[in-house]
């Protein structure tokens, strides 16, 4: 194979002659293709005659040199050598190649609102779906008590509601301290001291115990059925279980849901008890309430209504969030990213819905409970 020469250009009395080997291989080497663009830059736009009859070889690499350099258009006196027409024909056929624009679309508020819609009822009807395959799958337990998924129900019940038995009774106490104290300074100024036991029991009893508990429950508990459901999906073990004829909702969703309906209620007893115990001891140090006068003031300033209603509570809201943190966990793509984003949108999703559902027990039961 003869060996490449040099690519040259040689400027004399407005005449540009080439010569050398005007391929890539040749245009390569050492710091020909920048001694060429150099030597170019100079002679482009200038009406200069152009000799290539010289050039030993040429491909479409040298051919786009010279062609950048008559701005894109062949001079008026150019001489070439047989087979280097076929380059600047084609160059000349071709022209400009303009790369398509990525087509930016622009959403008005109307057109977001539209997609938000669709995905809002795209996500009820999944809900409600879910729903019926848990309502089939307890009807199914109920029918063959045996059979069911007890190991599941009661690990999902020791995680679930024995492991939060810490940071329900830490916040509990907190917020009952909290309130007591605040309650006291108002309650003092209007000499309604003993109507402390009256505000602090129908507030924590009814509403605060039960929404508290299921809050720290769907950050807890929540986040983690949904990243284990989403960790069960990136690694294929959900694929795996319908290969294998086991379903998803009776050995995975089922448990969750009637754990939670069973662990709820009982941490909602606990969390009362502990924010009791901290609105005791505010009232003992504000009021100088003893401890058995707020016992024994507490079952005729709180009806049996309201603890109902708040084990009640407890009970819609460990469904709920189970429910919906399954709901996320099973749409979760088999991919890191989705799995961070479901389980966020998880949590948020349940603490609303439970916040939801505590308007609509507000609702329901305003009137129940009151003496």
């Amino acid at each position: 194979m003869p060996t490449a020469k040099e690519p040259t250009l040689t400027l004399n009395s407005g005449a540009v002659a080439a010569t050398g080997t005007w391929q890539v291989h040749a245009l390569a080497q050492g710091k020909a293709m920048a001694t060429i663009t150099t030597m170019l830059k100079p002679l482009a736009g200038n009406k200069l005659k152009w000799d290539l009859s010289a050039v030993d070889s040429m491909d479409h690499i040298g051919a786009q040199l010279f062609w950048n350099a008559w701005g894109k258009a062949r001079p008026a006196e150019l001489q070439l050598a047989p087979g280097q027409e076929e380059f600047f024909k084609r160059l000349e056929t071709t022209g400009n190649l303009d790369l398509p624009r990525p087509r930016q679309q622009r959403l008005t508020i109307v057109m977001k609102l539209g997609f938000a819609m669709l995905l809002f009822f795209e996500h009820m009807l999944a809900f409600i779906r879910l729903i019926g395959q848990v309502t089939l799958d307890v009807g199914r337990f109920i029918r063959h008590p045996m059979r069911g998924p007890w190991r599941e129900i009661s690990s999902n019940i020791f995680h679930a509601g024995f492991q939060a038995l810490g940071i329900t009774a830490l916040v509990g106490f907190l917020i009952g301290v909290v309130l007591s104290y605040l309650s006291a300074q108002q309650l003092r100024a209007f000499g309604g001291d003993v109507y402390l036991v009256n505000l602090l029991g129908m507030s924590v009893i009814r509403e605060l115990g039960p929404l508290l508990a299921a809050i720290l429950v769907a950050g807890r508990s929540g986040s983690s059925i949904t990243a284990q459901l989403g960790v069960m999906r990136v690694t294929e073990e959900l694929d795996a279980m319908l290969v294998m004829g086991i379903s998803h909702g009776f050995r995975l969703i089922m448990p969750k849901v009637l754990a939670l309906a069973i662990a709820m209620p009982l941490l909602v007893i606990w969390t009362d008890t502990m924010a009791l115990i901290g609105g005791m001891v505010s009232a003992k140090i504000e009021l100088n309430l003893s401890a058995q006068y707020f016992i024994g003031k507490l079952p005729d300033a709180v009806p049996l209504a309201n603890y109902l209603i708040g084990l009640g509570k407890g009970a819609v809201f460990g469904i709920l969030i189970a429910l919906v943190s399954c709901h996320f966990g099973l749409r979760i793509k088999p991919n890191t990213e989705s799995l961070g984003r479901g389980t966020t949108t998880s949590v948020v999703t349940a603490i609303t819905v439970v916040i939801l559902a505590d308007a609509v027990f507000a609702i329901l039961f305003n009137g129940v409970g009151f003496r």
